[in-house]
């Protein structure tokens, strides 16, 4: 059950960030601070996970470059946040090491829907604070739920199941006012593509 809420902790936050989840997790593994595998406190695996975090923090702070950014990552983070669930499941069996995986790719993968959707919506408002605060909450988010998986997994969980439930929801009340605006904005041109014509 503890490896089942660190898999998932660190498997939903991955799809906010996943290389701060990578970089957290090495710094855990340095000091001590729970059973976190040692190929994660690598010094060559944390430099990496550095850098492409602070890429990450500065694009994801800039209004429609962290929509391109989030669509690279559509295949990243959830590929990331599966090979993580796998290191973190260790030396279980294969179908254990395939199972947290699974799960961590799929709770990336939902965590990440719900980022990139948010942002779509949020890009649309003219101004940069919507932006850059829903940017800082989100790495808060996923430091806080690091964090929280490492010292009490079974919280973590119970944490990430609401999470799947309010980023789900999230993301199908998104995409339906998507349509709904979409369809205004073919209603209205038709409208002015009838006026012309007459």
């Amino acid at each position: 059950m503890e490896t089942l809420g660190v898999v998932a902790g660190t498997g939903w936050a991955s799809g906010l960030n996943l290389y701060l989840v990578t970089l957290l997790l090495g710094i855990a593994q340095r000091v001590g601070w729970g059973d976190v595998p040692e190929v994660l406190g690598r010094t060559d695996v944390m430099v990496v996970a550095g850098i492409l975090f602070v890429l990450e923090f500065a694009v994801d702070k800039v209004p429609y470059a962290d929509n391109v950014w989030d669509s690279i990552h559509t295949v990243v983070r959830p590929l990331g946040a599966a090979a993580l669930g796998a290191v973190l499941v260790g030396d279980a069996d294969s179908i254990g090491t395939a199972l947290g995986a699974l799960v961590a790719g799929a709770l990336a993968l939902d965590a990440h829907a719900a980022k990139a959707t948010t942002r779509l919506a949020v890009n649309t408002s003219p101004e940069p604070v919507s932006n850059l605060s829903l940017s800082l909450a989100e790495d808060i988010t996923v430091a806080g739920l690091v964090a929280l998986a490492i010292a009490n997994p079974v919280i973590a969980l119970v944490v990430v199941v609401a999470l799947v439930a309010a980023a789900t929801t999230l993301v199908v009340w998104l995409w339906r006012g998507l349509r709904r605006g979409v369809r205004r904005v073919r209603q209205r041109l038709a409208e002015r593509r009838a006026r012309t014509d007459r």
